[in-house]
């Protein structure tokens, strides 16, 4: 098949925007719970809808107030947290634009998004942001306001706006249309310099009102929680919290070092992560496992088979009745406490941002826990396609969600049309014009279509090796099945232009301590001695052989060397979202490349 299409079920007047949710539910029923944040002694406090919107209120003034008009644009450099809603929605209700800017940015990084946006102010978290900005500020001169989050300057907005009035927020709020610009989302640049994605309001409530009542409305049910602990800057979460506004699912913010106490205390329904989240659960309840003694690793391999199995059972057709009745004892004995360490009462889980695997999609099956993989990027304003609850083919990243088309192009090329599609780049009329044509946007991925319009990811365009024989061979299937293996954290496919193909290979430093005890060597062992010790060598090859064996002869990894520092964000090898800066990891090992060949 080469394109498949799913007509919207929610139609948005043009009038609409953003902030008509909060506002309307808060004039509706302003006592709904709409939000949890943590209070000053740790525990989670409701937030109503009309606190919220009052809340909101109180920061759009203080915004007009200090001069900012519809449309300027106002940068949010911060983590994941409470504040970081409230201000996204008191931009938009002051009519002006958001610019979200990653917490980890260089002060370059900073300099660039702020400069190219032409923002007017700025909201930064920590006094180590605000340093930051200052640090570039001579060379911005048309940013007037730099506000802090830690240090309290959000109280000092709100006082400041005192005298404007709750109708001129009326007025701002309603001035802006479907068709307005409500952010600038800066891509990752794992190409490149980032590029400031165009997303209107309607982008987001119309892609957001059609994935919960049309892709995922069985998790969009009276009662539903989440918690967001993804960079918030990023699209995929920015959409999230857009669609639990939306549907009133109630919402709370953590972040990876207080998750784990966090989803035991909140106890969310659903959750949303990128497959690196649900490789380090697998693994870390294995370690464990294995930690404890000989017997508990052998349960625990027999409970992730019985899982697997029973999840195949139940795409292929029913369980039999052994199956169920292993899978029964396996709930007690090691699921339970799975889905404890979550809360308990996580059955859904969206992932995306990478290939999550086949393998530990029907592991957390069985297990419980749904993934509902799914595929989009910034330019589709997150999901273009999702596995539904009720039709899910694992393995694939699902149908597209209502209101988008996707086509396949002869060259292999995924392309995608509909309400979620960005209106262009800022300032980069050129890469808008590559883009985007007919409506059709150029995902630059590689995929397929099934005859059920199921679409399968196989590559990236950009990133398809041709060997010297003339070979093209996609990396990121080999990438994806050796990240999957415990002891390996991330791993780069080379050889284009050279006569075969290999690979860069890093190790999971969290996973070596419990290996380290497992096979008797010193718990001091650095990872630059174990990348040659002929144990760690020979498990690291054995993993190359299995991913080999999914790929043909002229495809597969003929040499890989271990590394011995991991990619990380710090050196510029990983974006924010996770994802493996390949050109720069390329230039900064060039030298190990080059000795695979020699």
């Amino acid at each position: 098949m080469r394109e498949f299409s799913v007509p919207a079920m929610v139609e948005i007047p043009e009038s609409a925007n953003l902030t008509d949710a909060p506002f309307t539910r808060a004039a509706e029923s302003p006592g709904t719970v709409v939000l949890r944040r943590r209070g000053d002694g740790g525990a989670w406090r409701s937030v109503t809808a009309g606190e919220f919107a009052a809340e909101v209120t109180g920061v759009a003034k203080g915004l007009v107030a200090a001069g900012v008009e519809p449309g300027d644009r106002v940068a949010l450099m911060s983590r994941t947290r409470y504040e970081w809603t409230v201000l996204d929605y008191a931009i938009w209700a002051a009519g002006a634009v958001t610019v979200p800017i990653y917490e980890t940015s260089s002060a370059q990084q900073i300099e660039w998004i702020i400069g190219d946006s032409g923002a007017k102010a700025a909201f930064a978290e920590t006094s180590a942001h605000l340093a930051a900005i200052d640090s570039v500020r001579g060379d911005l001169p048309g940013l007037q306001h730099v506000w802090g989050i830690d240090s309290g300057d959000l109280d000092d907005v709100t006082a400041s706006g005192a005298e404007v009035s709750d109708a001129t927020i009326e007025e701002r709020r309603r001035s802006r249309t479907g068709a307005d610009l409500a952010t600038l989302v800066y891509t990752s640049g794992t190409t490149g310099r980032p590029k400031g994605c165009e997303l209107t309001h309607a982008n987001f409530v119309s892609t957001a009102r059609n994935a919960v009542q049309g892709a995922i409305a069985e998790i969009a049910v009276d009662g539903s929680s989440t918690l967001l602990f993804l960079p918030l800057a990023h699209v995929f979460a920015r959409l999230i919290q857009v669609a639990t506004i939306e549907a009133g699912i109630v919402l709370g913010h953590s972040d990876i070092p207080s998750l784990l106490p966090d989803l035991a205390s909140f106890r969310p329904t659903f959750l949303l992560a990128v497959p690196r989240v649900f490789e380090k659960v697998y693994n870390g309840a294995e370690q464990k496992a294995a930690a404890e003694s000989k017997a508990k690793a052998k349960i625990f391999h027999a409970a992730a088979d019985t899982a697997i199995a029973y999840s195949r059972a139940l795409q292929d057709g029913r369980p039999g009745f052994g199956l169920k009745a292993r899978h029964k004892v396996f709930d007690v004995l090691v699921y339970g406490k799975l889905r404890a360490a979550v809360g308990g009462r996580v059955e859904y889980a969206v992932s995306g941002g990478a290939a999550l695997g086949e393998r530990l999609g029907h592991f957390f099956r069985g297990v419980g826990i749904t993934i509902l993989e799914g595929y989009g990027l910034t330019e589709t304003t997150a999901p273009a396609t999702v596995n539904r609850p009720t039709a899910i083919k694992i393995g694939t990243v699902g149908k597209p969600i209502p209101g988008v088309t996707v086509r396949i192009a002869e060259d292999g090329e995924i392309l995608v049309q509909g309400v979620n599609i960005l209106t262009g780049y800022w300032n980069n009329a050129d890469a808008s014009k590559e883009a985007l044509e007919d409506g059709w946007f150029h995902t630059g991925d590689l995929g397929s279509l099934d005859s059920e319009g199921y679409l399968s990811i196989t590559g990236r365009k950009k990133e398809i090796l041709v060997t010297a024989a003339g070979k093209n061979v996609a990396p990121a299937p080999l990438e994806d099945r050796l990240r999957a293996h415990p002891l390996i954290s991330q791993c780069l496919v080379v050889g284009d232009g050279r006569k075969f193909i290999s690979a860069l290979i890093t190790l999971d430093e969290e996973a070596l301590g419990p290996w380290k005890e497992r096979n008797g060597k010193p718990a001091a062992m650095t990872v630059a001695e174990l990348r040659t010790d002929p144990d760690l060598v020979a498990e690291i090859d054995a993993a190359v052989a299995d991913a080999n064996r999914s790929v043909s002869h002229a495809e597969a990894i003929k040499k890989h060397v271990i590394l011995g520092v991991d990619f990380s964000e710090e050196a510029g090898h990983m974006t924010p979202s996770l994802k493996v800066r390949r050109h720069a990891v390329l230039k900064d090992f060039a030298g190990e490349i080059d000795a695979l060949y020699s």
